[in-house]
Formats: C-alpha cells, structure tokens, sequence
C-alpha cells in the first residue's frame, strides 16, 4: 500500500509539481483505488468514470481477468524489461493479435513496437512514410490531435499546444477535416488542387495523417464516402495513407479500427492508450509489408517492448475480441448514448456527435451553459467527464466500453441534470 499522506496533497502537488499538471485540476480528488466504471477517493467518495483515462481504460479499471494474468506472470518471474528481445510475452501477443484482430479482417501489417507514448508511433509512422516515399510534406488536418512531440506535433492543429513552437514545426500542411465548428468542407477537393495544381506551392506529400472520428478537437466524423474517396487518392498518387487510431480505435467507435465503417485499408496505422487493455505504456505502428523499410534499430527506445503491457494486451484480446459480441453491445449501448443525447439537444438546442462510445455533446450555442461548467457540476455530482474542442465548447463522453447499464444510464441521467439546471452563459464569439 502507499505511505500514508500526512498533508493536504493539493499542497503537496500544487507545491511540488510542475504547473503543466492539467487533469487533477479538473478533477481537484485524491484518487485511491478503482475498479470498472468506477474511481474512489482517499476519503471514500465514489465517482462514475466518463473518461476512461482519455480513452486508455476501454476495459474499465483493473479488470479481474487481466490483473490475473498480471500477477501469474510476475509471480512466475516473467521478464519485465526486454528493449525489443524476443520473448515468450511478446510472441503471444503477437500471435493473438494476428488471429483475433489482424486475420478476421483480412489485415496482413507487421508490426512495430514503439517507445511507449502514442506520440511515438505518429513519430514512427511520419518518419516511416518519408523514408519510404523519398518525399518530406505531410498533410494534416485542422482540429487534429496527434501528440506533442516535434513530428507530431507538426500535424497538431491546436495553436494551445503549438504556441512558441510554429517556427520549428516542419513540413506539414493542414488542410479543413469535412466537418469543423466551421461547417462542413470538401476537403478531398482542396487537397487535389494541393497535389496536381504544379503551381500550388506544395509538393507532392509523403503522407496524409488523420483520425477518423476527431477526439480532441471536438468530436468530428469523417464520412465514410470521404475516406473511401481519399483512399482511392492516396493509391492513384502514391501517396502512405496514415490512420491515427489511438484515441478512436480497440473498439471505442463499435469495431475494434475505427475505419472498418468505412471498409478501407490504410498503409499505416497506429494504436495505444487501450492497446494495452490495462493502462499499461504501450504503442503499436501497424505497417503494410510493402512499406517495412526499416534498417535495424533504425528508429528505437529503451521502451519499446513493455512486457506487461503484452501480457495484459493478450489477455483482453483473447477476453474481449475473439467473438462478435462485445463489439456488438458497444454498438448498442452507443445507440442509448445517442438517442439520450438527441432528445436533450432537441429540448436545449444544443448538438450533439459521436459513434459506438465516444460522444460529444456541443454546448457552443448560445443560451447554454458551457461544458466547462458541466463537467465541473458532474464532478461534484460523483461523475468525470471532460471537455474537448477549439475552445473546449464540447463535453466528451468516454465511458469504459464495458460500462454497465446502469451506470450508463446514471451517467447520462447526471450529465442532462448538470445541464438542465446550470443557468446560460455567454459564449465566445
């Protein structure tokens, strides 16, 4: 157990942490333990959890039958340090990673383990299609989010996370996704004018990067007939099509990759957060055979084989995805969420956006309390739930996908009492 604290750890943080602390702002408790849906307080107090550890918590917290072979594995001695050796925890996942995700859906990527952040995998992937296409330009899209690190921040569209640091942000154009605060835009005409108009200024990319369903920046979805097109775009000019998947996928959209609504197949994919099924530090980069160009250790870190993060990342694979059902009950349970959702915004005149679990519930019109005030009422009423967009005008809705009813139903029942009952604010022009 932890030492005793003896002191207000609000001081204590406040005191002795670094000011780019930002959660345990938001969410002002001192957390203990947890368990599924739920996070308890040091004084005891319960809260529902819509947040899931920004997406890393798909199982919810400490799920049994993956603590379980946490603990037979340590208890066994298992390796927990291995750089990128061989090892009995890595080849089992990647042998069940091959047969419950990979072969069902006629995917055939290798895959690479990166150092442990999802930041790196975009890093890995930015600098993969690079190598492999000659070429230096990247396109990214407005209100994506894709890591703090230098690449990846580069295609970050947050001016919050770029400011100070534009200067040094090479070689990445951002260009409109097809649904913004802005309203909806023929992305796929701008980047052909980009890419075939020879006086456009921009050469031809190495990559396009993109998440399917924008998390941080509100919410957004790209359509499905926009993914296609830019499927067919990217093969006609050689161009690595890069899916950002580490917020969105290991099933929080319904499917485990987000993109299976749109029945494509990107060159490159990366994964993280809930890859791990526990929380654990864990990065994936999904690469076509064609484009393993790697040479060895060409791109590395100390961290990129996190043995436990295998283990428990085995055990969810073979718990969650190896029959049709769990994903099919995110499904339903997305549709509740939604239904819920719509009949409050026709009440309030709010909207709202989602698929599967990730939700987000638009309060930017005006006569609304803002989503910051909801978050904070929800809080205090025993549920975390975060906010997300340009001006963190959306609250998010991020559930762990093995929530139960009830709590889901509790969950959105505090959230439309929060809402309901806060008085109106101006909003930002």
């Amino acid at each position: 157990m932890p030492d005793e604290i003896t002191v207000d750890p609000l001081t204590v943080f406040s005191s002795d942490e670094s000011g780019v602390r930002s959660y345990l702002r938001l969410f002002p408790a001192l957390f203990a333990t947890a368990k599924d849906e739920f996070l308890v307080g040091a004084d005891g107090t319960r809260y529902l959890d819509f947040f899931a550890g920004a997406g890393a918590l798909n199982y919810g917290h400490n799920p049994d039958v993956l603590k379980q072979a946490l603990l037979d594995y340590l208890a066994d001695d298992g390796v927990t340090h291995g750089l990128d050796f061989a090892t009995t925890a890595k080849a089992a996942f990647l042998e069940v990673f091959r047969t419950t995700v990979l072969a069902p859906r006629g995917l055939d990527y290798r895959v690479q383990f990166c150092s442990p952040s999802g930041a790196n995998a975009v890093e890995a992937a930015l600098k993969l299609a690079r190598l492999a296409t000659g070429r230096t330009t990247v396109v990214a899209f407005c209100g994506g989010f894709h890591g703090v690190s230098t690449g990846a921040l580069a295609a970050t569209g947050s001016e919050y996370f770029r400011q100070g640091l534009s200067a040094t942000l090479p070689h990445v154009v951002h260009v409109p996704y097809p649904d913004s605060p802005m309203g909806p835009f023929d992305s796929l005409d701008l980047l052909r004018r980009l890419v075939l108009d020879t006086s456009s200024g921009v050469e031809r990319p190495a990559a396009v990067l993109l998440e399917t369903v924008q998390a941080e920046g509100g919410v957004y979805l790209a359509p499905t007939a926009f993914l296609s097109e830019l499927r067919d775009f990217c093969d006609r000019h050689g161009i690595v099509l890069v899916v950002d998947d580490i917020q969105a996928g290991c099933g929080r959209t319904g499917t485990f990759f987000s993109f299976e609504r749109a029945g494509i197949t990107p060159d490159l994919v990366t994964l993280s957060k809930s890859i791990s099924g526990y929380g654990l530090p864990m990065a994936l980069l999904l690469i076509a055979p064609k484009l393993d160009v790697w040479q060895p250790g060409q791109h590395s870190g100390t961290f990129r084989g996190n043995q436990l993060a295998f283990v428990a990342a085995a055990a969810a694979l073979r718990s969650f995805w190896v029959e049709e059902t769990f994903a099919a009950d995110i499904r339903r349970k997305g549709q509740l969420v939604g239904e819920r959702l719509t009949k409050l915004c026709a009440r309030l005149g709010a909207s709202s956006r989602g698929t599967g679990l990730i939700w987000g519930l638009d309060l930017s019109a005006p006569g609304l309390p803002t989503a910051e005030q909801v978050s904070k009422a929800c809080f205090e009423a025993g549920l975390i739930v975060e906010t997300c967009g340009r001006r963190g005008e959306v609250l998010k809705l991020l559930p762990p996908l093995t929530i139960g009813a009830d709590s889901l139903i509790r969950g959105l029942d505090v959230i439309e009492n929060a809402v309901t009952s806060l008085p109106a604010s101006r909003q930002a022009a």
